[in-house]
């Protein structure tokens, strides 16, 4: 059932993705897309086959809990949900701090402050190498961000410039 499943939404993504441009060159916007989902295909029809040849004795609903679908992907599942969810009016910064510090308190277990200095060193990165390197404009949500980065400009100019 759930091999069917995907193999059904994989060959709705290798429709969409052809719809992105066709198969008019290797270097096209949808040659990608349309190998990846092509691969996605693929491999949906060979899980079909071999879950045919399987007795239906040994498929089962706790089986596919436990080897799909564990607790932790769940956990991450409601994470990434969440995350999603509080974006825009939390802002990027306190979000995304909060998910990254979860997020590895979960997968790594090797305590609070580590989690926290991972999770602190991995969002300065990311917003240095986004926001102030590519200017890529995040959600500011409750933190005055761009009022913040021009003050600090003013700042650092007079500070600099002797004005």
């Amino acid at each position: 059932m759930f091999t069917a499943l995907m193999l059904i939404v994989s060959v709705f993504l290798l429709w969409n993705a052809y719809k992105i441009s066709g198969f008019t060159s290797k270097s096209s916007p949808g040659a990608f897309p349309l190998a990846a989902t092509t691969m996605m295909v693929i491999a949906g029809f060979v899980a079909v086959i071999n879950a045919m040849r399987t007795p239906a004795g040994e498929t089962s609903f706790v089986a596919f809990r436990t080897q799909v679908v564990p607790n932790i992907v769940l956990a991450f599942a409601g994470l990434i949900l969440a995350y999603g969810v509080v974006l825009e009016s939390v802002g990027f910064i306190i979000t995304s701090f909060v998910f990254l510090f979860v997020g590895i308190l979960l997968l790594h277990k090797k305590g609070v402050v580590p989690a926290f200095l991972y999770a602190l060193l991995s969002l300065v990165s990311v917003y240095v190498i986004f926001r102030l390197a590519f200017k890529v404009v995040l959600p500011e949500g409750i933190i005055p961000e761009r009022r913040i980065l021009a003050d600090l400009g003013v700042f650092f100019a007079k500070l600099w410039g002797g004005r």
